[in-house]
């Protein structure tokens, strides 16, 4: 199996993070969950991690980013932070990242981002064991959708499903009222989004030769601002 150290970045929601995998072993993992802009946290925090570790970036493989959905603002800059470090990228995409914190369990994962006015960005995976490792397969797709109508689709599965991610705070009295699946919520430490989970599935699909060039990467934003939506 082709051994790759990968850097991971989020900042696609509230958390920010940064994290270095080689060879399915976690070096380091930098997480903050506070009231700063990324624009204020994301590179100390790399360069901290940098200097604990005594990471020299031109050892990296590559830079694996979550891609989005997520904040329009945090996306830019994770996106700007990739880029500016000039290495092959490996895009993925945000809720990928969120249900790869649970990788293994035989349970539905629905990671749900608040995406205001009762939306959320969410979809619904399950893992598949594949020899030694685990491949993670949708379910349903990932979209904007209505809370309460992603619950009527989880309902029609009927198969029990974990939920994570910052939407579950905003919606837990309405995922009570109208989940009738058997549930679960993700403990705190696998509950939002960690750039080690990032970073691990970004080496998963490096070695499947999913990789862009820093012009070819786009965040995916998966709907219009809200100021693109009144304009």
């Amino acid at each position: 199996m082709l051994i790759v150290k990968i850097l991971g970045l989020d900042s696609s929601g509230l958390v920010a993070g940064v994290a270095v995998v080689e060879d399915d072993v976690l070096l380091a993992e930098y997480t903050t969950n506070y009231k700063k802009t990324h624009s204020q946290t994301l590179l100390p925090m790399l360069d901290e991690l940098r200097r604990m570790i005594e990471l020299e970036l031109d050892t990296l493989d590559a830079v694996a980013v979550s891609s989005g959905p997520g904040s329009f603002t945090g996306l830019r800059i994770g996106s700007a932070t990739a880029k500016g470090l000039g290495l092959a990228l490996v895009e993925v995409p945000t809720l990928e990242g969120l249900a790869w914190n649970l990788c293994g369990t035989d349970r539905l994962v629905c990671p749900l981002m608040d995406a205001r006015r009762n939306q959320v960005y969410t979809a619904a995976y399950e893992f598949e064991r594949r020899g030694e490792s685990f491949a993670l397969l949708p379910v349903i797709g990932q979209a904007p959708i209505d809370i309460v109508e992603m619950l009527e689709k989880l309902n029609a599965l009927s198969r029990e499903v974990i939920f994570l991610g910052d939407g579950v705070p905003v919606y837990q009295s309405l995922i009570r009222e109208h989940c009738r699946a058997p549930y679960a919520f993700a403990p705190a430490g696998n509950s939002r989004q960690r750039a080690a989970s990032v970073a691990s599935l970004g080496a998963v699909y490096m070695r499947q030769g999913k990789t862009v060039s820093a012009a070819e990467h786009q965040p995916e934003y998966l709907r219009k601002s809200q100021a693109e939506q009144e304009r």
